[in-house]
């Protein structure tokens, strides 16, 4: 696979980003990070997160652990207890579902203890690549590229990839991107395209690192 040519400049990028990203308020599945349980509750967090607002994810998330931390005091709500607490967030019908039966797996078959690998991850309901690489890489600081819409829209718009799926982009970024930017990747970009580098008309002329980026498929900026 021919390397991009904004790979070379990527170590630049990253540690310019690392300096800018500290401003804004990072995102909210990171906060349980060091809290009590923090495995199951990244686990449930990203799983209410997907297709929802991150503030509309920090306080259902919060109300939801409010309620129960372990997937031991979950199983002792009702689906319509958990609805009640996570909405609005997307689907929430699905995903108060989706909690019970990732809590009954855990529980029968890991011990009641979050896995710690993608594969093992995978194989509970709801919870698909995206989820998974956060969970490893997060919670047990081990490798593994998380790609959200903002990785794949700004891995795209760097010509760092040319995919058409999240899924796409995690499998060429396992190819080329450097091991050592792994874990980070998703903090650092999740934060800058929130706050910068947004998906329509991006605020580049307030970004650090704009003489590096080609702005590819950006129509309209600030």
């Amino acid at each position: 696979m021919k390397k991009p040519k904004i790979l070379s400049d990527l170590p630049a990028m990253l540690r310019i980003l690392r300096r800018e990203v500290p401003q804004w308020k990072a995102p909210v599945v990171g906060t349980f990070l060091h809290s009590e349980n923090a495995p199951f509750k990244i686990l449930i967090s990203t799983v209410l997160s997907l297709r929802t607002k991150d503030k509309t994810t920090e306080e259902a998330s919060h109300r939801l652990f409010r309620l129960a931390d372990t997937p031991q005091k979950m199983l002792g709500l009702s689906a319509g207890e958990i609805e009640k607490a996570i909405y609005p967030v997307g689907f929430y019908r699905t995903k108060a579902r989706n909690v019970l039966g990732i809590c009954r797996d855990l529980i029968d078959r890991f011990g009641g203890t979050v896995p710690d690998t993608i594969d093992s991850l995978l194989t509970l309901k709801g919870v698909g690549r995206k989820t998974a690489n956060l969970v490893v890489t997060l919670s047990y600081n081990k490798p593994g590229i998380c790609v959200d819409t903002h990785v794949h829209r700004i891995s795209n718009r760097w010509g760092l990839v040319k995919t058409r799926t999240p899924e796409e982009t995690e499998s060429v970024l396992r190819k080329i991107l450097p091991r050592r930017y792994w874990i980070t990747f998703n903090d650092i970009l999740v934060t800058y395209g929130q706050n910068l580098c947004v998906p329509i008309s991006p605020f580049c002329g307030r970004c650090k690192i704009r003489a590096f980026c080609p702005r590819i498929g950006v129509k309209t900026r600030r």
